[in-house]
């Protein structure tokens, strides 16, 4: 904060960016995102690792696909929205049909992803135990529950559930110092494991079917990173800000720490973090007052086209965080507005 206040803040301070897991919440950060991989990074073409789990691991393999990368953001928030789900549809289905979304959205663009010249694409993931192993609803339900249970009384119990896994550029290590929080294991990115790894970051339980046996990884099935790392509160290592657009002014450490408003990112491993979020007001000019989220597929049942149309409605109101966080910077007016997290 200190630094940001002296100097304002530049592209070049900026090594390490962080994409939370939220589903269709990244929508409605689409403009934000298109101003800063589609306009201010590319002032400062530098090495910068991405880390992502879920949508976001989704988020920064569309900027790292291609030279345009606004565009590439634009054609996800546009294959998200045209999703359409049957009312009881199955896990395998939207598994099924999420394949076919990254398929659309990276097919021919997994060299471009690896040999980028700047980005280095780091995907979270989690590698279930015993007990959440199994796809079978009921199997499954009972796991969770006791992942949950165990979680309430300390997030360090989900270490007997989860291992944390990190698919990254082979090019250059995680930018995390050493995880003790959980067991992990990081696997380098290629072409045969970059899909499955992306599909696994963002397969949510009991909506999703686990992917089994990424390529190279360890052998076990494998969910949402954001079971444990929902806005990867982590451990970052590197030389100057950790700049963070996220759809929140607060960061949950895991998924099931949702409901547990106790439960915060810790000061340490955030103390070089710059978290852009919309401000209540901007919330609030928005149709139903919020961003998109999963629920909306419940609330608009049987009215895709209400649905898409309010999530249209979100994504080209996000050009106006994309044109503040471009004002604050360029005439350095950040000093003036950045506050402690």
């Amino acid at each position: 904060m200190a630094r940001v206040r002296e100097t304002g803040l530049k592209p070049e301070d900026v090594h390490v960016i962080p994409g939370a897991a939220g589903g269709p919440k990244a929508l409605g950060l689409s403009g934000l995102d298109r101003a800063i991989f589609g306009d201010w990074l590319l002032r400062a073409p530098q090495e910068r690792s991405l880390i992502g789990s879920s949508i976001g691991s989704w988020r920064f393999a569309a900027v790292a696909s291609s030279d345009d990368p606004a565009a590439q953001l634009a054609k996800l928030a546009e294959l998200y929205t045209c999703q359409r789900f049957s009312r009881g549809v199955s896990p395998a289905e939207v598994s099924r049909k999420s394949t076919l979304f990254l398929e659309e959205l990276l097919g021919g663009r997994e060299q471009a992803i690896l040999e980028h010249p700047w980005y280095r694409l780091n995907i979270v993931v989690v590698r279930s135990m015993p007990g959440l192993e199994d796809d079978t609803r009921g199997r499954l339900a009972m796991g969770l529950m006791k992942a949950i249970s165990a979680n309430t009384i300390s997030r360090r119990h989900l270490g007997r559930f989860f291992e944390r896994g990190i698919i990254h550029d082979r090019r250059l290590a995680t930018p995390l110092a050493k995880l003790v929080d959980f067991p992990s294991h990081d696997v380098a990115l290629s072409r045969d494991n970059l899909i499955p790894a992306l599909l696994a970051s963002a397969s949510i339980p009991l909506v999703m079917s686990g992917v089994r046996n990424i390529p190279g990884a360890p052998q076990g099935v494998y969910r949402d990173g954001g079971l444990l790392d929902y806005h990867l509160d982590l451990p970052y290592r590197q030389p100057g800000v950790v700049l963070y657009p996220h759809f929140t002014d607060r960061v949950v450490p895991g998924w099931f720490d949702k409901s547990l408003p106790w439960r915060r990112g810790d000061a340490n491993r955030l103390q070089d973090v710059l978290l852009v979020a919309p401000s209540r007001d901007y919330l609030h000019s928005l149709p139903d007052r919020k961003l998109p989220d999963r629920k909306d597929f419940e609330r608009f049942a049987g009215d895709d086209a209400g649905r898409e149309r309010t999530w249209r409605t979100a994504i080209a109101r996000s050009a106006r965080l994309g044109e503040e966080f471009m004002e604050l910077v360029e005439t350095g007016r950040i000093r003036d507005v950045v506050r402690p997290l």
